[in-house]
């Protein structure tokens, strides 16, 4: 049973620096605000989204997830590809690839019939940055460990955070 809400910080967290936020004092369920930080999603030197209009998903004990509108995206390099899941909070998510690539692994998802408390981000595209080049503010995002998550960790972000091995159980 979960038992971390935002209300307190369990005693393994991080103590954050300035400038930093913990993951632990993220609510549950998780918070959309808006982010006018610049955002980048590119490969090599290929542009897929650019934008300082976007959303970011905080949830306790998980990295942000920043969520770009569809206008600021360039459509055109990307395919939906097979794969799904569900949110208990956001509903259920489609799967991106870019269209130039060989391979079909999901790059992004997104929600085209989102809950209500997440509507605004109806069609926003979240990407992986284990899988593509993501960016705030010029600063690379590391990916969130474990391969299923997409939360985008850097310097601003103190943990731990679910993912790692033996973190299922938080």
């Amino acid at each position: 049973m979960w038992k971390y809400y935002g209300q307190h910080r369990p005693d393994f967290a991080n103590q954050p620096h300035d400038q930093q936020e913990s993951v632990w004092d993220y609510p549950r369920p998780p918070a959309l605000v808006e982010c006018d930080q610049l955002i980048e999603v590119r490969v090599a030197n290929l542009s897929v989204a650019r934008s300082d209009r976007c959303k970011r998903v905080l949830e306790t004990a998980s990295p942000p997830t920043i969520y770009i509108p569809p206008e600021d995206i360039a459509l055109e390099h990307l395919i939906l590809v097979r794969g799904n899941s569900f949110c208990e909070w956001k509903g259920a998510a489609v799967y991106w690839a870019l269209a130039e690539s060989v391979r079909s692994q999901a790059i992004g998802w997104s929600y085209p019939d989102p809950k209500p408390a997440f509507e605004t981000i109806h069609d926003w595209i979240c990407f992986y940055p284990g899988r593509i080049e993501c960016y705030i503010n010029n600063e690379r995002v590391r990916p969130q460990e474990g391969g299923f998550y997409g939360g985008w960790v850097t310097n601003n972000i103190a943990g731990p955070w679910k993912g790692a091995p033996d973190t299922g159980h938080w």
